[in-house]
């Protein structure tokens, strides 16, 4: 018994995976690099300007892990083919993660044409092609792989102020189901992470203010999701724990989405 259970806690292990992984400049994909390397795969990370990216792949050298920073715009197909061939050095992706977003928060009719471009052109168009680039190096390959499209809670469920943002990430989700749909003949697995609110450096003043009090309250744990929670879900997706899954969304909300309206 204990030597099964010492192999399925095996099949968390990446060592010897190659992964990329977007938006790692701060945040959830700074976070996810450290996790993943942590599991033994080489981990290449990128955002647009890779300069930003030396001391994350610092960090995780020191920490005995493999890394490099790699310059990428998601929203230039060009940018991202010159990624993937910047990579050959050490070979196709075993696993891509899909982080890079932004948002531009406002009301809906203060909304402008640059902001809805700007969101849907990063979210929704950056996540298809990296990802279409990726699986169609993944099919060359024959080995398959794994893809981690970031979506958000935001994908299924509303809110105020953030019209591009909720309309990208819905986008996600679909494009998650259909990539799953297309690719799962070529042993490639696409999933979708969906996480509820997570304290970051870049919210963490507003989620410990009133109105982030008030949020809090309409979850139902009555807690904010730490960036620690997204360990497990992300790594049963881009494991061999995790085989069985594809065209799944996984959501890590402390049941926000399930929330009574």
């Amino acid at each position: 018994m204990i030597q099964n259970m010492h192999k399925a806690i095996d099949r968390f292990r990446l060592d010897g995976r190659i992964v990329l992984i977007t938006g790692a400049s701060s945040g959830l994909g700074n976070h996810f690099a450290h996790l993943l390397a942590s599991a033994g795969a080489r981990v290449a990370v990128a955002a647009r300007r890779a300069d930003k990216l030396q001391c994350l792949v610092e960090s995780i050298t020191a920490a005995g892990g493999q890394a490099r920073a790699l310059a990428l715009d998601v929203t230039d197909s060009t940018s991202v083919r010159n990624c993937f061939h910047e990579l050959t050095s050490w070979g196709v992706p075993d696993v891509v993660v899909n982080n890079a977003g932004i948002t531009v928060t406002r009301p809906l009719l203060e909304q402008t044409e640059e902001d809805f471009d700007s969101v849907i052109e990063t979210n929704l168009k950056g996540c298809w092609l990296v990802a279409t680039e990726a699986a169609r190096r993944m099919v060359a390959t024959g080995r398959g792989g794994s893809i981690v499209n970031i979506a958000s809670i935001l994908g299924e469920r509303v809110a105020s102020g953030v019209a591009p943002y909720a309309i990208s990430k819905a986008g996600v989700v679909q494009t998650t189901k259909v990539m799953a749909l297309e690719l799962a003949r070529h042993n490639i697995r696409v999933n979708a992470l969906l996480p509820g609110y997570v304290v970051t450096d870049l919210n963490r003043e507003f989620l410990s203010s009133a109105a982030g009090d008030k949020l809090r309250s309409r979850i139902p744990t009555r807690r904010f999701n730490e960036l620690t929670d997204l360990d497990g879900p992300l790594l049963l997706l881009v494991s061999d724990a995790g085989s069985g899954m594809s065209g799944s969304t996984l959501a890590v909300d402390g049941a926000h989405l399930v929330n009574s309206l």
